[in-house]
């Protein structure tokens, strides 16, 4: 089988990354409440992104078992066995009180990291720590999907490279809330010159629209983006090397700068 375009791409790059252990990502994919029909074509694509360039094995869940650091039934991988996790989820997942304080401090006080998808920021709503771990909560699509005007505010962190300063992708585009650039470093942002700011579901007044963002969270590493809704969003070669690369800084095989900016 040939490797993908970003696989290649990855590969043929003058890289330090090649001696680095293969690193180890829990994914999970489970939705309350709204189903994403693309959530099952995401994480197969991360899963092969991590197999074909070699930088991480993926273990894909459908369930929060594994989210604990407690001995499991049958030796089953929890927690103390991943360097990260990446939500695809929705809604309130079945997590105990001893299981929301494990993932928290996996990020928090472990160093490791986390990556949210899309729906992430519809996870959890009511859980003010996850809302401040993430970096904010889903407030609408104002524009549902639509060809949106994406600007690159951070060319150099890893993943934004590929993507010319300003483009047009095909995707729903979330509207943030308990947003603060005080927290998070914004990678991407829509082009509100370009936008209906008219619409009725629009509710922040100060007309930034984050799509993708890095920040800490105590000594771990966070990042989230927006985009991802439609399945042939994970087809483009230019978001699968951004959620490659994300899931690189984020496992802490590469280093960027999440020092937060105001709006330029």
């Amino acid at each position: 089988m040939k490797p993908s375009r970003v696989a290649l791409l990855i590969l043929l790059a003058p890289t330090a990354y090649a001696a680095s252990p293969k690193k180890k990502l829990l994914a999970i994919g489970e939705e309350k409440g709204y189903r994403h029909e693309s959530v099952s074509h995401a994480l197969a694509t991360i899963e092969r992104l991590g197999r074909e360039t070699g930088f991480w094995d993926t273990a894909i869940r459908t369930d929060t078992e594994a989210l604990t650091k407690s001995k499991l039934e049958y030796n089953a991988k929890n927690l103390n066995d991943f360097d990260a996790v990446l939500f695809y989820t929705g809604g309130d997942l079945e997590m105990d009180d001893q299981q929301r304080a494990d993932f928290l401090s996996f990020v928090h006080d472990d160093g490791k990291g986390f990556v949210g998808v899309h729906s992430a920021t519809i996870t959890f709503t009511h859980w003010r720590a996850f809302g401040e771990m993430i970096g904010g909560y889903f407030d609408e699509h104002p524009w549902g999907t639509f060809d949106a005007p994406i600007l690159v505010e951070d060319p150099s962190f890893p993943g934004m490279q590929q993507f010319p300063r300003s483009f047009v992708l095909t995707d729903e585009i979330y509207q943030v809330k308990n947003f603060s650039r005080d927290q998070s470093r914004v990678l991407m942002r829509l082009d509100a010159s370009k936008l209906d700011l008219a619409n009725p579901r629009v509710h922040r007044n100060d007309k930034d629209f984050a799509v993708t963002w890095a920040k800490t969270y105590g000594k771990g590493r966070v990042y989230y983006s927006t985009l991802g809704h439609r399945e042939e969003t994970w087809d483009r070669p230019d978001i699968q090397k951004m959620y490659t690369e994300a899931i690189k800084w984020a496992v802490g095989l590469v280093d960027a700068n999440t020092t937060p900016r105001p709006a330029p």
